[in-house]
């Protein structure tokens, strides 16, 4: 019997940009309960450098070989014994391991319906960075109307959700943003803009959303700036600081989904790059030349 192969972004062992392999390898099938995806995008996501580098290891049950990639957007393509939810052809995204492929297998319940008011391959963009925002936004911070709140970091993927989510709870939102990513963020509403290159960052906050990988000292200079600072990237040693790891939820995926399908959430795409393009976008991170979600189209 032929085995239908398929490209993927893999790694066989922890190390630097280089040791990202573009391989051809068989195609997975859905077992029960599963569905296979023909995958329209995954999305480059900076976390990803730490877990290529070996520094996610004793925090994520990893086996290597491993496949890179997060998010999923795509096309249920086929679909196992026992699922009810999805039919082939049904658009589809979710926060599911191993998308750096041309096709993913997932269970039925990791995925929810796509947004139909923005291309296929833009749902990309959505899974881990809006689930990170929605859960810092309104979980962890439970930011509501009237509260002051700095998102730092608000040009980076999770930021340019979170800045969206906080105006819709209501709250006054600065954000903070370098000349490069100004114009990105001004059009996501904040009601101030600071460049942290040139500027001070302001005190006086309700909320500090930390979406920004920060120097120690300058993640201390952190807690000064608001009674709760809620961070996802370098964690703020202080008591009114917390740090905490995103989730997949696909319910809230549907949420935004809906958000976006009646224009009220914007999903912005930066740049768009084909899956022999990770080892780059690696490097790029690493020498902090990122901005906005980038997403990786087969």
């Amino acid at each position: 019997m032929t085995t239908t192969l398929m490209r993927a972004a893999r790694i066989h062992e922890y190390g630097d940009a280089g040791v990202i392999r573009y391989e051809a390898v068989p195609r997975p099938s859905p077992g029960p309960g599963e569905v296979l995806v023909r995958m329209a995008a995954t999305s480059f996501n900076p976390s990803e450098v730490g877990l290529r580098a070996g520094y996610l290891k004793d925090v994520l049950d990893l086996t290597l070989p491993l496949t890179l990639g997060w998010d999923l957007a795509g096309t249920v393509a086929e679909t196992g014994r026992g699922v009810t939810r999805w039919s082939p052809g049904d658009r589809v995204f979710g926060l599911v391991s191993g998308s750096a492929a041309e096709y993913a297998v997932a269970s039925e319940t990791e995925l929810a319906a796509a947004p139909e008011g923005i291309p296929l391959a833009h749902a990309a963009a959505i899974p881990v960075a809006g689930l990170t925002a929605w859960q810092a936004v309104y979980e962890e911070a439970g930011i509501r109307a009237g509260q002051r709140v700095l998102v730092n970091g608000a040009g980076g993927g999770i930021g340019l959700f979170a800045v969206q989510l906080a105006k819709r709870a209501g709250a006054t939102v600065t954000a903070t943003a370098s000349p490069r990513s100004r114009e990105a963020v001004a059009r996501l509403g904040p009601d101030e803009i600071v460049d942290y290159t040139a500027e001070p960052l302001p005190g006086g906050m309700d909320v500090v959303l930390n979406l920004a990988a920060v120097a120690p000292a300058d993640a201390a200079a952190l807690a000064s700036l608001g009674d709760l600072v809620i961070t996802v990237a370098t964690p703020v040693e202080a008591p009114n600081a917390r740090h905490f790891v995103s989730r997949a939820d696909p319910g809230q995926l549907a949420e935004m989904a809906a958000l976006i399908d009646k224009g009220e959430l914007v999903v912005e795409i930066a740049e768009t790059h084909p899956l022999t393009a990770s080892a780059e976008l690696h490097r790029r991170a690493e020498a902090g030349e990122i901005r906005g979600k980038i997403i990786i189209t087969f």
